[in-house]
């Protein structure tokens, strides 16, 4: 594997936060040569110098959108962290269904969700299999969930819902596995229902917050380590005006808002804190 020197790591560090948002420090250079290494050699790079000026060099952007699917961290799973979806499941989503029925401010109630870091899909598809368990279907309800990533790699599973064995085995009962998806070549791929409840596109949360709408509930969960503080503040105002006054915003079990934005009050339920306007 090519090593990387401290004024190369500089550089690149420098690059993928200018096209990325991701913010890597000094200590992360093992990091940055096991993900990077397999672009310098199928580009004939024998130094990171070398690969910098490829990149630069490269103006349709095609290793750039490499370097992100490779820095990218798309590390998820189904039912991750299972507490947030017993929140779902006992307290918001009854809480929210009770408002939006009692407002008829249309013939079916209204149900818009953002995973603001959607990687391979996990936790959007988990969402929504928590939803139908509960009776909160597409048939009932008019449903909105958009799932977004900076990763073209992972937007593009997502969409596609396949999974292999392990991804499967990570997070997902037999029940669930049985009751929705289908055995597919070597892996397993979400029901056509299931799937037709979500979108997925890419987006690079440092970017204006263009045409996405309103939601009601937002997560962005375990992806603000990757950023700067002051960029986190940014991105948490931004989320800020795209969610609904009396939505919820959840973010990682070990994350706190505490010193990143005054515009939400968090409230605990059962084992799990989710995040309201002032």
């Amino acid at each position: 594997m090519i090593k990387i020197t401290p004024p190369e790591f500089d550089v690149l560090a420098r690059h993928i936060l200018e096209i990325s948002g991701i913010s890597l420090s000094r200590g992360k250079e093992y990091l940055m040569e096991t993900r990077l290494s397999p672009l310098l050699q199928a580009l004939d790079c024998t130094s990171f110098t070398q690969f910098h000026k490829r990149v630069k060099a490269d103006h349709r952007g095609e290793i750039n959108e490499k370097i992100i699917n490779a820095i990218s961290t798309n590390e998820t799973y189904f039912f991750r962290d299972k507490s947030p979806f017993e929140l779902f499941q006992y307290k918001i989503i009854p809480d929210l269904m009770d408002k939006r029925t009692k407002a008829k401010t249309a013939l079916k109630p209204s149900l818009r969700l953002w995973s603001a870091a959607s990687s391979t899909g996990q936790e959007i598809y988990s969402i929504a299999m928590a939803l139908i368990e509960i009776g909160i279907t597409p048939a009932n309800y008019n449903i909105r969930m958009l799932g977004t990533d900076i990763s073209d790699a992972a937007v593009a599973q997502a969409s596609y819902g396949w999974y292999n064995k392990f991804e499967i085995a990570r997070g997902l009962d037999p029940n669930r596995l049985t009751r929705f998806f289908n055995a597919d070549k070597d892996g397993w791929r979400i029901k056509d229902e299931i799937r037709f409840m979500a979108q997925f596109k890419k987006m690079n949360l440092m970017k204006p917050f263009v045409g996405l709408g309103k939601f009601d509930i937002i997560l962005c969960r375990n992806v603000m380590i990757y950023f700067t503080p002051e960029d986190r503040k940014k991105i948490y105002a931004n989320i800020a005006r795209v969610l609904e006054p009396d939505g919820y915003l959840i973010i990682g079990s070990t994350e706190s808002l505490a010193n990143e934005c005054d515009l939400f009050t968090p409230h605990r339920y059962l084992k799990s804190v989710f995040y309201q306007f002032r």
